[in-house]
C-alpha cells in the first residue's frame, strides 16, 4: 500500500494562500502550528492532505529558504513493522535515510529523490484521534528510534 499522503508548500503569505486553499479548493483549516507561521489543511481523508508555511519574500524553488514545494509525504502502510520494513528495504538498496521523525499523529522517514526533492514515507499512529483530538497539533516532533 502506498498512497499520498499530504503536500507541504512554503508559501510567500499565509492568509492569501489559507483563503486559496479554504475558499476556492474546498479544504478546512485544521489548525496552526509553528507559532502560528503555518497552517494545516484537510480535505476531510487524513489529519493533513496540505501543509502551508510561510516563508514571506523569498525566491522560488531553491535550496534553502524559498517559496513552493517542501516535501511530498507518502502513507506507505499502517504500522510501525511496516515503516521498518520500508527502512530495510532503503537501507538495501544503500538509499540515505536522512531524517525519523515521531509527529504523534505520524511517523516518517525523510530522503531525497534523485533530483533532490525531499520524499516523506510515513504511517500514521492508530492510537492518535485526529479526528476529534486536535491535540497532536502541539506535539513537538520528536525523534524516531526504528
Amino acid at each position: 500500500m502506498t498512497e499520498l499522503g499530504h503536500i507541504v508548500f512554503y508559501v510567500r503569505n499565509l492568509k492569501q494562500s489559507l483563503d486559496f486553499y479554504r475558499n476556492v479548493v474546498g479544504l478546512h483549516e485544521v489548525g496552526t502550528v509553528f507559532n502560528g507561521r503555518a497552517a494545516v489543511l484537510s480535505g476531510g481523508s487524513s489529519h493533513h492532505e496540505l501543509l502551508l508555511i510561510e516563508q514571506g519574500d523569498a525566491p522560488g524553488p531553491l535550496a534553502g529558504r524559498r517559496l513552493g514545494l517542501y516535501h511530498v509525504g507518502w502513507k506507505v502502510g499502517n504500522s510501525l513493522d511496516e515503516l521498518r520494513a520500508v527502512k530495510a528495504r532503503l537501507e538495501a538498496a544503500d538509499i540515505e535515510i536522512e531524517g525519523m521523525s515521531d509527529h504523534a499523529v505520524s511517523q516518517s522517514l525523510y530522503l531525497s529523490d534523485p533530483d533532490g526533492n525531499e520524499v516523506e514515507l510515513f504511517v500514521d499512529d492508530p492510537a492518535v484521534d485526529w479526528r476529534h483530538d486536535p491535540g497532536w497539533l502541539e506535539a513537538p516532533v520528536k525523534p524516531l528510534d526504528l
